[in-house]
Order: structure tokens, then C-alpha cells, then sequence
């Protein structure tokens, strides 16, 4: 019931909340295959890693160090519920659900943090060799970026590597992913100091589909500030974006690919 209340506020706010193109408009057609459907207010101070939607509640991993936190998020208003910071050496990155617990990734520091889904608590650390940038679960794994054009599976209880895949778009390998989300079966990632989200199988690493989101820059955002962030809402087609310091969240729907 929880969820269908949650997925009410957000139809309720693309009818109403004004989305880019028009007062009033519930839907548009954009450029580089997606439409915005409705938006939610998103704290400017918020360094977005990564973004996660699961049972009603919008989670969100911001980076930097002294800077870094978790947070949860109401999705109907984008107000922070509850954040938890890191201590300061420690420079946030992208997260994950697993069950009753949390995954958050550091950057160069080297260690996973398990936090209680609830609470935001820390659990315990974990180790990893190299950088940590995105992260999603994918079923029974964890699919984990490092910067690189390789994603690396892990086990969502131990954190173990399992496996590996190489990512290319028309045989040329694809760097810098970012932010990842798994659904559908599917990786979706944004790709680093672009305004591109790829859609990745990760059977093989194939780049199925590419998006430019470059329209959904919000007026005066700096190109430093660059999209990041992407969460699929559950039990439909829908996506929520954003990027790092924007002052908002977007609804959409990928189109073509």
C-alpha cells in the first residue's frame, strides 16, 4: 500500500509540478530519446554518487571529503528524512540496497560500507583493491564500477569479487562509468563528464542503447556539476535523474533503443 501512495504522489507531481516545457504539461517529447514526466526539488548541496528507489523510499549517496553522507529521501517531496555523514578523510560514492542493509562505496579509500537500510547506521567495512564509483544489484549480485570500462560482480553478503565483464559500444571499449543502476536486466550507467546514460548487457558488456540528456541540464548549472544519479522507480518504465549539486530530480521515461 505504501508503494502505491508513493507512485500516486508522483503522478500527482508530473500533472501538476510543472515540468520543463510548460505549466501544467504531464509529458513532453525531448531530445536523445527520453520525456520528462514530472520533477521533485533536490538539495543543491547534495554531490550526487548514487541514487536508489526502493520501497517508497528515494536513498542517496553524495561524495566528497568532509562532505560526503547518505540519505533518506521522501520521493513525493524530495525532502531529506534522515542523512548520515561519513567521517571526514572519507569521500562517499555509489550505493546500493541489499534486503535490510545498504552498500555504500568510498572512492580512493578503499573500503565498502554496509549500513542498516533503516537507520543509515554503519554495519561494518569491507576492503576492495582499486577505486569504487557506481553501484547496483543486479538479482543475486553486485555489479560495481571503477572508472574504467569494466564492471565487476560481487557477492551482495561478502562483497567478494565473482566476475567481470569488459564494456564496449561498436567494439571500442566505453570508460568512465559512473552511477549504475540494474533493471530490467539490464546495467544503465551514466558515462562520466558527459551528458550520456548507457544501456548495458552485462552478459557480454554490449552498449544496446545510448541516451543524451544534455536537455535536461537545469538553466545556470555549471558544466562541473555533471549528470549524476539514476534510479528506477519499481514496477514500471520510469527512471528519477539528476545530477551533482542540481537543484532538481527528474522523472522520466527512455524512449527508442
Amino acid at each position: 500500500m505504501r508503494w502505491f501512495l508513493v507512485v500516486a504522489v508522483l503522478v500527482l507531481s508530473a500533472a501538476c509540478g510543472a515540468p520543463p516545457g510548460g505549466p501544467g504539461e504531464a509529458s513532453r517529447p525531448a531530445p536523445g530519446g527520453y520525456e520528462v514526466l514530472g520533477t521533485l526539488p533536490h538539495d543543491t548541496g547534495a554531490f550526487t554518487q548514487g541514487l536508489e528507489l526502493v520501497d517508497g523510499v528515494l536513498y542517496e549517496g553524495t561524495g566528497l571529503e568532509g562532505r560526503s553522507s547518505v540519505r533518506r529521501i521522501d520521493p513525493g517531496t524530495g525532502e531529506v528524512v534522515r542523512r548520515v555523514d561519513l567521517p571526514g578523510p572519507l569521500f562517499g560514492e555509489g550505493i546500493t540496497v541489499v534486503d535490510d542493509r545498504l552498500w555504500q562505496l568510498t572512492w580512493r579509500d578503499g573500503v565498502a560500507i554496509e549500513r542498516d537500510r533503516d537507520t543509515l547506521e554503519e554495519v561494518r567495512r569491507v576492503t576492495y583493491e582499486g577505486e569504487g564509483w557506481g553501484l547496483c544489484r543486479d538479482g543475486d549480485r553486485l555489479v560495481m564500477g571503477d572508472g574504467t570500462d569494466e564492471l565487476v560482480f560481487r557477492d551482495p553478503g561478502t562483497f567478494a569479487e565473482t566476475g567481470a565483464v569488459r564494456v564496449s559500444r561498436d567494439g571500442r571499449p566505453v570508460t568512465g562509468l559512473n552511477e549504475l543502476e540494474c533493471a530490467g536486466g539490464q546495467v544503465w550507467a551514466n558515462v562520466w563528464q558527459t551528458d550520456e546514460v548507457v544501456r548495458i548487457d552485462p552478459a557480454d558488456g554490449r552498449v544496446v542503447a545510448t541516451y543524451d540528456l544534455a536537455g535536461l541540464r537545469p538553466a545556470g548549472v555549471p558544466a562541473t556539476d555533471v549528470l549524476n544519479g539514476i534510479a528506477a522507480v519499481p514496477g514500471t518504465d520510469e527512471f528519477l535523474l539528476t545530477g551533482k549539486n542540481w537543484p532538481t530530480i527528474f522523472r522520466v521515461r527512455f524512449t527508442g533503443g
